[in-house]
């Protein structure tokens, strides 16, 4: 079966996936690699502006050190968001493509400011406490158990600060992806927690119809970081997908 390489969301790293790594891996190869600033992956020191597209650029050179030609390519929130990067810069290298929690357009005016004002705060205060109390309300659903929010909270506190400040203002800037999607002719997996509030299942829903070739499959009991909060289902979604369409 083709590799899956399964990218996290912001701002907490690549133990997101740790629910689903074993059942996933079990069926496949997987890589679920910490993305630039974030986790233990370095941040580059540039003077080049934050982009997604510097993100795109890690993702293939970490299949090239692989010897990988083809991957399946997903990720949570903002590991959509590259993995659509991705897409654009090298599409041959894309044989099918998992949206979790994550949205194809790009944020409104007041979401960019929000954006660049964690940046700021995050450079000028850290990120402990106040960037998970922001944070987790809308990344959690309402069924989060405590284990869920703790492991949660932790990944945030844990994240460099000038990681953070970074995937923000690349984020901030990303390009709108709704005709890339649409014009994308692999199968594609769009999986959403029903209690989604920042990638509405409604909103999911919508972008799998707008795709050639999409499955839509949302996940009870989960909100925006449904592979953390509902792991099993997350896993079984995603494994069965990959045996139907990509095996």
């Amino acid at each position: 079966m083709i590799p899956l390489v399964l990218l996290h969301a912001f701002p907490v790293d690549a133990r997101m996936w740790h629910g689903v790594r074993e059942p996933l891996a079990a069926r496949t190869r997987l890589i679920t690699p910490d993305q630039r600033g974030l986790g233990r992956s370095p941040l580059p020191d540039t003077d080049r502006a934050p982009t997604l597209d510097d993100a795109a650029r890690d993702v293939l050179a970490m299949l090239d050190k692989l010897e990988l030609d083809r991957v399946v390519l997903g990720g949570c929130s903002m590991g959509g968001y590259v993995t659509m990067a991705v897409l654009r810069a090298a599409p041959e290298r894309v044989a099918g493509l998992v949206l979790v929690d994550t949205k194809s357009t790009v944020d409104d005016a007041a979401a960019r400011e929000n954006r660049l004002a964690v940046a700021e705060r995050a450079e000028r205060e850290g990120v402990a406490g106040w960037l998970a109390d922001a944070m987790l309300p809308k990344l959690l659903g309402p069924d989060a158990g405590p284990d869920v929010v703790a492991t949660a909270r932790e990944m945030v506190d844990d994240q460099p600060p000038a990681g953070v400040a970074w995937a923000q203002r690349a984020m901030a800037d990303r390009p709108d992806s709704t005709d890339l999607l649409r014009a994308a002719t692999v199968p594609a997996l769009v999986v959403v927690g029903r209690h989604d509030t920042l990638t509405p299942p409604d909103a999911a829903r919508a972008l799998a119809g707008s795709m050639p070739d999409a499955r839509f499959v949302e996940i009870p009991g989960a909100g925006h970081l449904s592979p953390l909060e509902a792991p099993a289902a997350v896993a079984e979604t995603i494994g069965g997908w990959l045996t139907e369409r990509c095996g």
